[in-house]
């Protein structure tokens, strides 16, 4: 069965998934979904043995229709081999009553690298398959992982050249130095002074210039995005999932056809969305609760079905979920809305406008399947510190942001379904909020210090991607305000 693509705003126009993936961001600034959310063809009971690239196959093959097996099984062995410090690529570690999915195994020890290992390969084959001339210029916001994760993939690969903007001021440490020191020829790190959506907003004009579109074209250039919107990014991050089921199967914590819930630590909104795709393709999942830091846009929304992003924007410990437009909300919405482009295209205009909107009580019915909660910083640095005094096992804030809405949900509720907490950075990227939450004694230490004392106390050893950056020169010092981006990024071109 092939899937096409069309956009949340404009169900009309159709794309391959190939020509999705390239193009990133629909014309009219919506976001592609595919046509339908294909099932499984496959027995999940049968499969528990499958290796994480034979899951990924399996799984992609179903929402990437337009890619022959030889293709999309070349891009997977691509992305998840010795990059990987694990031969699982995604293990499950258990601790105090949860399953705690790594996703942190990659080269810059974020969950990004589950699909940004991937999406360079999906890219390239896709613009052989369409005979695109143009060079790929790869346009990114980040808010501290998604920029080093796609800074690494597209470093230096040939047809591509990538900019990725990231909040000056809104990153850790540690993320910071990661993107600043990125080699390439063909890469640019930018900060603005200014936050996330800012950078996440002047991304998305950039894509729905088309003076500027034009001017590309005529120096060869396409844009196309890294960021979660682009569903080559969203389709890998279903695969996860799966795997982590299949694994549970395997070694005996889930019986046959019993559900398990997710608990993802949100900010974009693209991670959990995955997850509700893989319970629609016949994944047994119970409850998606979608855990939110102290900018809480999306607890409220699924509270009483009003997203507003009219509120003060707080700098956190967990910084990749300082956010308060969730861009991939919107392919929600679409779904909820009964696939109603029309309906959604509104909405998006209300937020840009006004800057909130309000769902319709049908619509909220169709989101039984999430639970909203939030974390505060005291009570996200006493669960690093409880895990940590309890079972030696030492977590980063957003995975702690998880886990707190975790513990509150089971004690509101009394839900005891085997759980699956996403772990989404490895606590090295966040070490002094991390260090600091288990004592506060290690305030007083330098960043790479703090390291070396982690390494210690948790019996974990220092990932590569932070070796690397140890005494890494900065190559990246541009700084702009936000209404320089677009400026910054011709400058960067030629153009």
């Amino acid at each position: 069965m092939e899937i096409l693509y069309s956009s949340t705003r404009c169900g009309e126009k159709k794309v391959t998934a190939s020509q999705a993936i390239l193009q990133g961001l629909a014309e009219d600034g919506g976001l592609f979904v595919p046509s339908q959310i294909p099932v499984f063809d496959f027995d999940i009971n049968e499969k528990k043995d499958m290796t994480y690239r034979e899951t990924a196959y399996e799984v992609m093959k179903l929402l990437l229709t337009d890619f022959t097996e030889e293709e999309l099984k070349y891009c997977i062995d691509s992305a998840y081999d010795e990059k990987f410090d694990t031969e699982e690529i995604a293990p499950l570690v258990y601790a105090d009553g949860a399953y705690y999915l790594e996703l942190f195994h990659g080269a810059t020890i974020a969950f990004k690298d589950m699909a940004l290992s991937i999406l360079p390969y999906l890219m390239t084959t896709a613009a052989k398959k369409n005979n695109l001339k143009e060079k790929i210029v790869i346009l990114t916001a980040t808010s501290g992982d998604t920029g080093k994760a796609a800074l690494a993939g597209f470093a230096d690969v040939e047809g591509t050249g990538i900019v990725v903007f990231y909040p000056k001021n809104g990153v850790s440490a540690i993320q910071e130095k990661q993107m600043v020191t990125q080699k390439g020829k063909n890469v640019k790190v930018i900060g603005i002074r200014g936050n996330f959506d800012d950078a996440q907003t002047g991304v998305k004009k950039m894509f729905a210039d088309e003076e500027l579109k034009k001017e590309l074209a005529e120096n060869g250039y396409v844009f196309s995005s890294a960021n979660s919107i682009n569903i080559g990014r969203l389709v890998p991050q279903i695969v996860y999932y799966v795997y982590a089921y299949l694994n549970l199967l395997k070694n005996g914590k889930l019986a046959e056809g019993e559900k398990m819930n997710v608990v993802v630590p949100t900010g974009n909104f693209g991670n959990i969305l995955a997850a509700y795709y893989a319970k629609n393709m016949g994944l047994p999942i119970g409850k998606l609760l979608c855990a939110s830091n102290e900018n809480k846009v999306l607890f409220d929304f699924f509270e009483d079905g009003v997203y507003d992003r009219n509120r003060d924007f707080i700098l956190t410990s967990s910084p990749s979920m300082d956010i308060l437009i969730s861009s991939n909300l919107e392919r929600l919405i679409y779904k909820i809305a009964g696939c109603d482009a029309k309906a959604t295209a509104e909405f998006m205009a209300l937020l840009s406008k006004d800057g909130k909107y309000e769902i319709t009580q049908d619509m909220r019915s169709e989101m039984a399947d999430f639970a909203g909660g939030y974390s505060s910083e005291k009570d996200t640095f006493a669960k690093i510190k409880d895990l940590y005094e309890k079972t030696g096992y030492v977590i980063d804030t957003h995975t702690a942001v998880a886990a707190s809405v975790y513990d509150s949900y089971v004690k509101e509720t009394g839900d005891k379904t085997p759980s699956v907490i996403a772990s989404t950075a490895s606590p090295y990227k966040f070490a002094r909020s991390v260090m600091t939450a288990i004592d506060v004694k290690y305030d007083s230490m330098d960043d790479f210090a703090l390291i070396d004392e982690l390494c210690k106390i948790s019996k974990v050893e220092v990932p590569k991607a932070i070796e690397e950056i140890r005494n890494a020169p900065v190559l990246h010092d541009t700084v702009c305000d936000k209404d320089e981006m677009k400026a910054m990024v011709k400058e960067f071109l030629n153009i």
